[in-house]
């Protein structure tokens, strides 16, 4: 069984006031040097004391996400190098353009292209491009029809060089 300690003064509390009675009610100052409320310097914090919120810390990110992002940029990039590609060439090509033809032997997709006239690829030079259902003289111009996109249009030919 333990003694209670003993009753009265406690030899160590320097400018402590008895116990029961509150130093800082009305008409009664703190003693020299502390200050007179809690959460000041000097005082430790409380633990049920309000305190300042803490900003979240910021995830790192980790190879998924730069992986994801080079996924992104790489469907991007191939998907303007497939528009371009896709461009057809004979749909840019204007009177007097001359162009080249890829695959000679397709009657449905000879591949031409808009080339300078100086090209030794230069097979032939763009005479009338027609926008209505009317077709070339075909006594003197190759013709190329193009239909089932969203521009319609017909090219008639000229052989390049003339012969």
């Amino acid at each position: 069984m333990t003694t209670p300690p003993p009753q009265g003064q406690n030899p160590y509390a320097q400018g402590q006031p008895p116990q029961g009675q509150n130093p800082f009610a009305q008409g009664q100052t703190a003693p020299q040097g502390q200050p007179q409320f809690p959460g000041q310097p000097g005082y430790p914090q409380q633990p049920n004391a309000p305190y300042a919120p803490v900003p979240p810390q910021q995830r790192k990110r980790g190879v998924k996400f730069y992986l994801r992002i080079a996924v992104v940029v790489a469907a991007v990039i191939a998907a303007g190098i497939g528009f371009i590609a896709s461009r057809d060439d004979a749909a840019t090509a204007e009177v007097g353009d001359c162009m080249s033809v890829g695959n000679p032997n397709s009657t449905t997709d000879p591949e031409l292209e808009v080339v300078d006239c100086g090209d030794s690829k230069a097979a032939y030079k763009v005479e009338q491009k027609k926008t209505d259902d009317s077709s070339c003289d075909r006594t003197k111009y190759a013709q190329y029809t193009e239909t089932g996109s969203s521009s319609e249009f017909t090219l008639c030919l000229s052989e390049y060089p003339a012969k």
